[in-house]
């Protein structure tokens, strides 16, 4: 599936999954491990210190509005919410609030 996307639709992932990682105000080393990873994954590394800079100041709230997104990628951006929310091997409970609400608007 993340094969499909293309590079708009891996940065507005990116946008999201970075903006997950701030769910509770810090971001830690697995997080940036985890979206390290995606950056690879993606094939972002010419976008590498745009999506780095996510790290140091979330993206604005307009960019990531999840009622915006594609239906077909619903799912992936649930999954993907999931994973860095699990990165660090501790859901905060602001990170599963945020996660429930991700939920409740996507589905």
């Amino acid at each position: 599936m993340l094969e499909d996307l293309d590079r708009e639709d891996r940065l507005r992932l990116m946008k999201f999954v970075c903006s997950f990682a701030w769910a509770d105000l810090e971001i830690q080393d697995d997080e940036r491990q985890f979206v390290g990873k995606m950056i690879a994954k993606l094939s972002l590394e010419d976008d590498r210190k745009q999506i780095e800079g996510w790290l140091k100041s979330p993206p604005p709230a307009e960019e990531v509005d999840p009622t915006r997104v594609p239906k077909k990628h619903r799912q992936l951006l649930l999954d993907a919410a999931k994973a860095v929310f699990n990165a660090d091997g501790v859901i905060d409970p602001k990170e599963r609030e945020s996660f429930e609400l991700l939920e409740q608007l996507l589905v």
